[in-house]
């Protein structure tokens, strides 16, 4: 499972079974998101082991102010789920992200509810991608 953490959302992504291919599972709010995180890896147990959770690094390679609220909110969600949390840098996900939406033609604010989540795809992808080469 990937999450692209944001300051009002989080997107998911799960991987399918043979861990080749993302897919955009759903957006949650992030306040109060642990209940709805819990019942995510509920539904999905037989395919999650670890938890994939994009890091938004500057261009230079440090880590920012989002960095840290991320890092911040991984030590929650490590002790609050108890699976592998792996990270992963997310540079420019959102971006592309917001750049494929557009591509397709969709309004300002469809594509607000969907940013997240395909952000979270893109990160899964390429982690997925980077585990096969």
């Amino acid at each position: 499972m990937c999450l692209d953490v944001g300051d009002v959302r989080i997107g998911v992504a799960v991987s399918d079974a043979l861990g080749m291919a993302a897919h955009g599972l759903k957006t949650i709010d992030r306040a109060g998101c642990m209940p709805a995180l819990k019942a995510v890896i509920e539904e999905y147990q037989e395919e999650i082991g670890s938890i994939l959770v994009g890091l938004p690094k500057m261009m230079s390679g440090s880590v920012g102010i989002q960095g840290e609220k991320v890092l911040a909110f991984v030590e929650e969600l490590k002790s609050s789920l108890q699976l592998p949390v792996i990270m992963w840098d997310e540079r420019l996900s959102t971006v592309s992200a917001e750049r494929t939406l557009i591509e397709a033609g969709l309004s300002r604010e469809k594509r607000k509810g969907l940013k997240d989540k395909v952000a979270a795809v893109i990160i899964l992808q390429s982690y997925l991608d980077s585990l096969s080469r």
